[in-house]
């Protein structure tokens, strides 16, 4: 299996910088799911200035 991205944290800026237009609203939440979504959520939620909650 070929890994796409170096690491999770990777993944979440990656993931970020597509989701770039959600920055700053009101009605964004990032939902991280446990085993291994957290890290990816986190760097979502920080990039786009949103709440974080895990599901």
């Amino acid at each position: 299996m070929d890994q796409v991205f170096a690491n999770r944290t990777e993944a979440g800026r990656l993931l970020a910088e597509k989701l770039f237009k959600y920055t700053g609203r009101d009605d964004v939440i990032v939902l991280g799911l446990p085993r291994g979504g957290v890290p990816v959520a986190y760097e979502v939620a920080k990039r786009l200035h949103a709440p974080l909650d895990v599901f």
